[in-house]
């Protein structure tokens, strides 16, 4: 059975190792050096003390995925914007867990008052995630190609993105980011 609730500084060990993998071996993220636990906890304490939701899969207690919201861009007109992060244990890819997160992690923005949310794919290859993101209802607004590079080769950065509550047909309250 599949659990998802807000991640805790105890979950930092597994959700680094999932990260560290993906660094290391994929072109989700354009990390070149997988980060510490320690620098994972700082970023994670970061995210969670600027009020945005940081969420976790659990399968049997064993964390199975994670994702979270942060700020697109740190300019104040962008405070109603989030981007959003997630990754899942390659050994549980394609069960769908990584739809139920996404959802869940939408549903709370939007509850916190955020408007739009951005996906930036590290590469356009990456069939899996745009997929992913289109089925929760995510439009591809733009690709920038050879934007970045990593395993000898040039990446494209892939941006889609979706309304959260209202979206811009009206005009945003104030942020409760509780």
């Amino acid at each position: 059975m599949l659990t998802i609730r807000p991640a805790r500084a105890a979950d930092i060990s597994a959700i680094a190792a999932i990260y560290q993998e993906a660094v290391r071996t994929g072109t989700a993220s354009w990390e070149l050096e997988p980060p510490s636990d320690a620098e994972m906890l700082k970023r994670f304490e970061a995210i969670t003390g600027g009020g945005y939701p940081y969420l976790i899969a659990e399968m049997g207690g064993v964390l199975a995925g994670y994702a979270y919201a942060s700020a697109y861009r740190p300019r104040l007109a962008y405070r109603y914007t989030v981007e959003n992060s997630i990754y899942v244990d390659p050994t549980r890819q394609g069960q769908g867990i990584g739809k139920r997160l996404l959802q869940a992690l939408i549903d709370d923005c939007a509850r916190r008052g955020f408007r739009q949310m951005i996906a930036v794919i590290g590469d356009s290859s990456n069939v899996g995630s745009r997929k992913l993101h289109a089925a929760l209802g995510f439009t591809l607004v733009g690709v920038a190609p050879a934007l970045g590079y990593k395993f000898d080769r040039w990446l494209d950065q892939v941006l889609m993105q979706r309304a959260l509550g209202d979206g811009e047909h009206s005009a945003p309250g104030d942020l409760s980011r509780s």
